[in-house]
């Protein structure tokens, strides 16, 4: 299944938090699929995958390699940074562990490294002096290879305009959260948009009804020419921009469901 093109030519990619839950060998994988190429299956479906493993574990350079392997060209990575680098009192003590995260071979997926998300814990209040010494800590490449950086923020004191501008400066994106229990606001920070959806409902086959996935479909092409979609909450007025890639995915929620909601949504996009 190919990437999605927007009309403005930049690149659409829907996918799912990881690949490895036993649900999904019910109701996604075929009976009796081997674990083991459960990656590959799940890649030649779906346009991107979001790593939560990375988080909590320090990977090795051959298992980015084996991931870059074992997918297709145009698939695409994102990978949360390790919680070392963001659950810590004085964010601009992280040095040390940024970039023993970046050096642990990220580099090894070639063209499929997207994204890094930075999760902050729900308690994590904006405070914009440490917050911009943490941001002056992201580097810009990696073994020369460009890196994009998304924050993940959970508390609300980060819906304002100071967090906005410092983000904007820094040219880092913001999470854009379909979710009750955590901030959600649309305002686009970076020149990508990434969007988690965390309200699916295992009622619904494919998590989310059919008119809510007409909708995100149209905020996906939206953000992909360059637009915000309208109704959507935010901190300030929309602003156009130029075309930028969009990354959504079913991360949450009824997770069983996530699969099938990435699926429709890509036959939504075309």
């Amino acid at each position: 299944m190919g990437i999605t093109d927007s009309p403005a030519g930049k690149l659409i990619r829907v996918g799912i938090g990881g690949w490895t839950y036993e649900p999904w060998r019910d109701n996604f994988f075929p009976a009796g699929w081997p674990h083991a190429r459960e990656l590959e299956y799940a890649s030649r479906r779906l346009t991107a995958i979001e790593v939560n493993g990375t988080y909590y574990s320090t990977m090795k350079p051959a298992t980015f390699a084996k991931w870059h392997d074992e997918t297709p060209d145009g698939f695409m990575f994102a990978l949360k940074a390790s919680r070392f680098c963001t659950n810590r009192r004085v964010l601009a003590e992280a040095g040390e562990s940024v970039g023993r995260f970046i050096g642990s071979g990220l580099s090894e997926l070639r063209s499929k490294l997207g994204p890094i998300v930075w999760q902050f814990a729900p308690t994590k209040r904006f405070d914009a002096a440490d917050f911009e010494a943490f941001l002056e800590l992201l580097p810009a490449e990696v073994d020369g290879r460009p890196l994009r950086h998304v924050m993940d923020v959970r508390h609300d004191s980060f819906r304002c305009a100071p967090y906005l501008e410092l983000a904007r400066r820094h040219r880092v994106a913001t999470v854009f959260t379909h979710s009750d229990d955590y901030p959600s606001f649309a305002d686009v920070t970076g020149d990508f948009v990434y969007a988690r959806l965390m309200s699916a409902q295992a009622a619904v086959p494919t998590g989310y009804e059919p008119k809510a996935l007409e909708a995100i479909a149209g905020c996906a092409r939206r953000w992909a020419s360059g637009g915000e979609p309208d109704g959507l909450p935010r901190v300030e007025a929309p602003r156009d921009a130029a075309p930028r890639d969009v990354f959504i995915f079913f991360i949450n929620g009824a997770k069983e469901r996530a699969p099938a909601g990435a699926m429709a949504l890509i036959e939504r996009l075309g």
